[in-house]
């Protein structure tokens, strides 16, 4: 082979620092199943030694998987870093930040919730769990109050397709719907704010909203689904999202 024929491109590695390698350490060890949800890290100075790292970088891949939501911090006497079982708000975080900063397509995102959500009434017709059904009929009460305001409507209808999403039973569908439903409420909002023709369109949204209870409660997933998808992109349209 001749010495100026192409070949790969080698480059210097970068260095990983202290709490790089810390991160890539816990992680593995959650993957491994070797750490569990609710399970205590080691004390810093006693992981710190362990890995062969300074306590600072241990202090700071704490803060980092904090912030990720894989972990969580208890003060006092029975307090410790342990690993978190609520990674539905950091999710939800991560999904809102990539949205406002447009990294997601809003037609991307509309789609990405009619697969999730068909999926969650087709469930929903099957489990309807009475918490996730509760979750929908107190969410139809509130859209149908007298006199809601679009602030109120628009937490009512994130909190129907959570319930929605909770009468499923799939806690992974569940996660994943919340967590997007949830991240749109601010983009939401503000196009039911801009709305010229409010009253039409809620009275609309009333009607798919209890629609869609209904076939659910009827045990009818695919209505529930058909219903669900034309609820979703219909929504997306009227409001010019």
């Amino acid at each position: 082979m001749s010495s100026d024929s192409a070949g790969p491109d080698w480059k210097p590695l970068r260095r990983a620092s202290a709490h790089e390698l810390v991160i890539e350490a816990i992680e593995d060890q959650i993957e491994a199943g070797a750490l569990r949800v609710g399970d205590p890290l080691p004390p810093e100075r006693e992981l710190a030694a362990r890995l062969g790292v300074s306590r600072a970088g241990v202090r700071e891949a704490v803060r980092v998987l904090e912030s990720q939501g894989v972990l969580r911090s208890r003060p006092g006497v029975d307090g410790g870093t342990f690993v978190t079982p609520v990674p539905r708000e950091a999710l939800t975080r991560f999904l809102r930040l990539h949205i406002a900063l447009s990294n997601f397509a809003l037609e991307d995102v509309v789609d990405a919730r009619v697969v999730l959500e068909r999926a969650s009434a087709v469930r929903a017709a099957e489990a309807r769990t009475e918490a996730g059904m509760a979750a929908m009929r107190d969410a139809l009460a509130a859209m149908e109050a007298p006199g809601v305001s679009r602030e109120d409507f628009n937490a009512a209808d994130t909190a129907f397709h959570s319930g929605l999403a909770e009468a499923s039973g799939s806690a992974v569908s569940s996660a994943l719907t919340v967590s997007i439903r949830t991240a749109m409420r601010g983009p939401i909002l503000e196009a039911m704010q801009r709305s010229t023709s409010w009253e039409a369109v809620s009275a609309q949204l009333r009607a798919e909203h209890r629609a869609i209870y209904d076939a659910v409660a009827a045990g009818d997933g695919e209505t529930a689904a058909d219903l669900v998808d034309r609820h979703v992109r219909r929504a997306a349209a009227d409001l010019h999202l």
